[in-house]
This record gives C-alpha cells, sequence and structure tokens, in this order.
C-alpha cells in the first residue's frame, strides 16, 4: 500500500514548483497593473508643485525672497526710465516759446475759408427753412465782431503793419461788424439769402508771424458767368493793420480780417448750377498750388432757385 501511494507524491512533489512559480508570476503581473495608476497620480503631483511646492515654499518655481528682490529690481528699473523721461521733457520744453512754434511745418502762405460752413450754396429763396442754416452761421461768426464788442480794441493806424515785439500782452486792432455793409446782418438779417442775393464771408487763416506785402484783397470769379460780385470793405481789401498775428495767447481777443462778397443774382440766374472761385490777390501770397486747393483760395457751389 505505501508502494502504490509513493508516484503520486512525487508527482504532487513535481508540481509545487509550477504552482509557486505560476503564483509569483502572477503577483508580478497584478503589480505591472497597478504602475499605470501609480504613474497618473505622479503628473497630477508634479502639476500642483509648479504652482506651489510646500516641500521648499517655492511658489511658480520662486521663493518669497526671489520673488521679492525681482520686484524690487523692475521697481527701480522703471522708475529710473520715468525719471529720464520727466528730465528730458522737461529739459525740452525749456526750449520752446509759448507764443511761437520752434518748428513749423506749415506753409508761409494761409488757406482761405468761407462761412456759411459748406461749399454748396444751394437753396430755394422761397423757403426760409432751407437757408436758416447758412444764416445761423453766419451771424454766429459776426457775434464777436459787434461794434459793441469791438469798442474795447485799438483804433489801429489803416495801411501799416501793428507790431508789437516790445510787448508781452499784444493789442488787438478793431474789425467793426458795421463795415460789411449790405452783408453785415444788421440791415438785412437774412444776409441777403431771401432776396435770392446771398452773401459769402472769405477769412484767411491764420499764421503767426506773417506780413503779407503789397496790398493784399479777395478776388471772386464765377466759372463760365458773368456774376456781378459785390465786396465789404470796399474793393475786398484786407488791411495790413491786422498783421502780423502774435498766437493765440499772446495775442489774446484777436479778431481776423474779413471780407463779404455778396453774390447779385439777377432773375436769369436762377437755377443755374455755378462754381465761384475766390483768391486773395494782390500780394506775395500763393494762390495757385496744385496741391493745395485751399492755399490761398476756395471754391463753393451756388444754386439758388425760386
Amino acid at each position: 500500500m505505501s508502494s502504490s501511494l509513493k508516484p503520486e507524491a512525487q508527482s504532487v512533489s513535481a508540481a509545487a514548483p509550477s504552482i509557486r512559480t505560476a503564483a509569483a508570476t502572477s503577483r508580478t503581473m497584478s503589480k505591472k497593473e497597478e504602475k499605470p495608476g501609480e504613474e497618473k497620480a505622479e503628473p497630477e503631483s508634479n502639476w500642483k508643485h509648479l504652482i506651489y511646492n510646500p516641500n521648499t515654499g517655492e511658489f511658480v518655481g520662486r521663493t518669497a525672497s526671489s520673488w521679492g528682490l525681482i520686484l524690487l529690481f523692475y521697481l527701480v528699473f522703471y522708475g529710473f526710465l520715468a525719471g529720464m523721461f520727466t528730465l528730458t521733457m522737461w529739459a525740452m520744453l525749456q526750449t520752446l516759446d509759448e507764443n511761437v512754434p520752434k518748428y513749423s511745418d506749415r506753409v508761409a502762405s494761409p488757406g482761405l475759408v468761407i462761412r456759411p460752413k459748406s461749399m454748396e450754396i444751394v437753396y430755394n429763396r422761397s423757403d426760409p427753412s432751407q437757408y436758416q442754416e447758412f444764416v445761423q452761421h453766419l451771424e454766429t461768426l459776426l457775434q464777436q465782431y459787434n461794434d459793441s464788442e469791438q469798442a474795447k480794441n485799438e483804433l489801429c493806424l489803416a495801411g501799416q503793419y501793428y507790431e508789437q515785439d516790445g510787448s508781452e500782452q499784444k493789442k488787438v486792432c478793431q474789425f467793426r461788424r458795421s463795415s460789411l455793409g449790405l452783408c453785415s446782418g444788421l440791415q438785412d438779417s437774412s444776409f441777403g439769402y431771401r432776396d435770392g442775393r446771398p452773401c459769402v464771408i472769405v477769412k484767411m487763416n491764420r499764421i503767426i508771424g506773417l506780413k503779407p506785402a503789397g496790398d493784399p484783397f479777395i478776388n471772386c470769379t464765377a466759372k463760365g458767368e458773368n456774376l456781378v460780385i459785390q465786396y465789404f470793405p470796399q474793393e475786398g481789401r484786407i488791411d495790413r493793420m491786422y498783421f502780423p498775428y502774435y498766437g493765440k495767447k499772446a495775442h489774446e481777443g484777436y479778431v481776423q480780417p474779413l471780407v463779404a462778397v455778396k453774390l447779385q443774382l439777377k432773375k436769369e440766374d436762377y437755377s443755374k448750377d455755378m462754381m465761384v472761385e475766390c483768391r486773395v490777390e494782390g500780394s506775395n501770397l500763393k494762390n495757385n498750388d496744385d496741391r493745395d486747393k485751399f492755399l490761398g483760395r476756395v471754391a463753393f457751389r451756388v444754386l439758388v432757385t425760386e
């Protein structure tokens, strides 16, 4: 009986190593299966440490003392730049004149502008609502030229430049609204628009120190039409006593000389589309520059119906 059991024991003994090997292999595979989970947890921990590491006390890779030093550096650096900029601006401002620009790229000749503020004077004279805006523009402009306002200014000598180089605050020559005659708005509050004979006011832009040679005057023509034009002051003269201009701050209250142009339209001129051009003549001021259509000249369209 004992002899019959020996082969079975031997077979069990022989199978034991293979069982142990299988168990070890199973444990190894289970460990390998657990590793991916551990690998997933590790990057999450590293990502959190990039923002704040509790072991070293670093925030975004720097300690508090390191952040303090770098902020102090940039504070000193940009403070130095701001100080240099302020010092440079102060030094530059010391070289500037409050009244006259040190450098100017403007042309030596002024441009011309018109009032009312429109390049197209188109209206029906029988409808006041169509020309009321034009009248309002003229009235607003001429408020500062009222005789009551101009009475406080100087009575200057006509035909001569009013030079005031010795005084800080410059005086202003009178230009009375009444000198514009039929276009002053004092005799006709509609400035001729109601009668179909509208007034247009021409003025030159201000240029500091400008002293035009000769006797400048405004001359207007209607292209292709024989239009009668009346000027105020007489002959459209711009008197030299209003020059030179010393700047907005030094020449406070300065008023530009004006020339009023009255278009004497006749009945046959109604419904005609006309282009009127005004130029400054009689001086060295430029009035024919193809690059600037407003240099010494201005053109506008006129169409009056009834």
